[in-house]
């Protein structure tokens, strides 16, 4: 097999390069600007541009340069908290409208992609959810009653999973859908731009000032004024505290294996294990799988393995497990040629946040993506045109980002109390390293200078960079991700890259830098 570096492209990256477009140099007048071009972003921009409003993309990175490219693109009304807890949250009408703008989100999908042509591998095909062999099926009746409740009633009950893998007894659920996400937001990016918007890459917003107009002020100088701005950038950057204690982040882990050609019929499958029931890490060892054509032979694409974003640091391992539970199952799987992890924002109450920014009228922030990212981006931007068109939604109660869901107080009172503990043992436990020289080419760490914590990194010619490592956020410490040669925060998500700069939210600065006596060896 092909050594695999950490960092390596994605399937999505390594099979589709979106044009970049030009930074903006002036300023410019709007409608609606929307900060982020992922599927949020785009989707929302796409919708707005096509009944006639004035729209302007900005991002600092390219288009679908952020999560949307670690996705595997699972177009699911299957979601990956049980319809039943979700029941107990919101209710069983809740239940019901989550399904409702799940299934209307691939129907969205569907209808762009077949008005605008764009050429992207969508497919509608089956999805199982399945019971490992020799677990209980308790929770798989439970879980077929309440997707029933919730208006699902095409989903039926089997005893075994169709397609010839191991897979066990499974919840039938008809017309999911899959697509290729990077060449779908190429033919979204051109629909915007036929449609009289405009895209800007390279352009760093740094601060959203409330007026008459909503003025987003960028890094590199010029502003946009708009009458409304959305937030899409998968953590919002505008907003220090109230969003970040009412979810967490989550690394999660994938493959993708070569296959013959139509070895596996296309599907989407997914096991009901979201207990730390197995493994010595303590994680959840949930798996995630789906197939994709490529030009020559097929892919397995296989996910999972999940933990808190910087508080674990054993990737090769979790890569390792993903291959030997799929070897099992698919033992016609060929070399791993993909590999990569991503980051999933998992709210308190199981639902995405997509509406008004709290405390705000014109300002609209999408995030909490639940591991359901391409289906909530889409309902992001179904609900965000109505919302900033002034037109009624059903779904804007049950994802208002300023709702309280009394029933989630103890996975509130969880997920911050790991955040507190996590300062507590940053600050007072001991640093990955105690000198520079214990370093290799390619790796990173943080290490204790003084009183400081400085995040440290070796590129590939043996030069070392280092900055300050206290996220530019809430001053928690980040910690070294060898699987993307990221500094990751493991209290609220930030991340950034190797050289210290950030690429995902909520901190919106970079890593600061250090002076060369600071950095000397003490």
């Amino acid at each position: 097999m092909a050594s695999l570096r950490p960092g390596s492209p994605t399937l999505w990256q390594a099979t589709c390069s979106i044009p970049l477009r030009p930074p903006m140099d002036e300023h410019v007048e709007a409608d609606v600007c929307v900060i982020g071009a992922g599927i949020a972003g785009m989707t929302t921009a796409y919708l707005l541009a096509v009944q006639g409003q004035n729209v302007v993309v900005v991002d600092d990175g390219p288009i679908g340069g952020g999560m949307t490219s670690f996705t595997t693109a699972h177009l699911t009304d299957a979601l990956d908290d049980r319809y039943y807890e979700l029941e107990r949250l919101h209710g069983a009408e809740g239940a019901r409208l989550a399904a409702d703008s799940h299934r209307a989100a691939i129907a969205c999908i569907e209808d762009i992609v077949r008005g605008e042509g764009i050429d992207c591998d969508f497919a509608r095909l089956p999805g199982y959810l399945f019971v490992p062999v020799g677990d209980s099926t308790k929770d798989l009746d439970r879980e077929g009653d309440a997707v029933h409740r919730a208006g699902l009633s095409d989903v039926k009950r089997l005893e075994a999973t169709p397609g010839g893998a191991r897979l066990g007894p499974c919840l039938a659920f008809p017309d999911q859908g899959q697509f290729h996400p990077l060449r779908y937001l190429d033919g979204l990016a051109k629909a915007i731009e036929r449609s009289g918007g405009r895209i800007h890459c390279g352009t760093h917003a740094t601060s959203i000032v409330k007026g008459d107009r909503v003025t987003v002020q960028t890094e590199q100088g010029p502003t946009i004024a708009a009458k409304s701005v959305v937030v899409a950038t998968n953590v919002p950057i505008n907003d220090m505290y109230a969003m970040h204690t009412k979810q967490a982040p989550y690394m999660t882990y994938v493959i993708a294996l070569a296959m013959p050609r139509g070895a596996v019929e296309p599907a989407l499958w997914w096991d009901t294990r979201q207990s730390i029931s197995e493994g010595a890490s303590g994680d959840a060892p949930y798996h995630y799988v789906r197939t994709q054509q490529g030009k020559e032979e097929d892919f397995l694409i296989v996910g999972g393995e999940d933990h808190k974003s910087g508080q674990a640091d054993d990737a090769d391992r979790r890569f390792a497990d993903l291959e030997a539970w799929t070897r099992q199952r698919w033992p016609q799987a060929r070399d791993v040629r993909y590999r990569w992890s991503g980051q999933v924002m998992e709210p308190v109450d199981s639902l995405a946040f997509i509406g008004r920014n709290p405390g705000d009228e014109d300002i609209y922030i999408v995030t909490g993506d639940s591991g359901n990212g391409m289906t909530h981006g889409t309902i992001a931007g179904m609900l965000l045109t109505d919302l900033v068109s002034g037109r009624d939604n059903p779904w804007a109660k049950l994802y208002d980002p300023s709702r309280k869901t009394l029933s989630s107080i103890k996975e509130f009172a969880k997920e911050n109390l790991n955040v507190a503990a996590q300062y507590v043992r940053d600050y007072a436990g001991p640093a990955d390293i105690a000198d520079t020289a214990s370093l290799d080419r390619g790796e990173g760490a943080v290490i204790r200078r003084g009183l400081a914590r400085h995040a440290v990194y070796r590129d590939d010619a043996g030069e070392l960079h280092e900055f300050s490592a206290v996220c530019t956020h809430l001053a928690c410490v980040v910690h070294w991700n060898p699987a993307e040669r990221t500094f990751d925060c493991p209290c609220h998500g930030s991340r950034f890259d190797c050289a210290g700069k950030v690429i995902n939210g909520p901190a919106n600065s970079d890593l600061a830098p250090v002076t060369a006596d600071a950095a000397a060896d003490k």
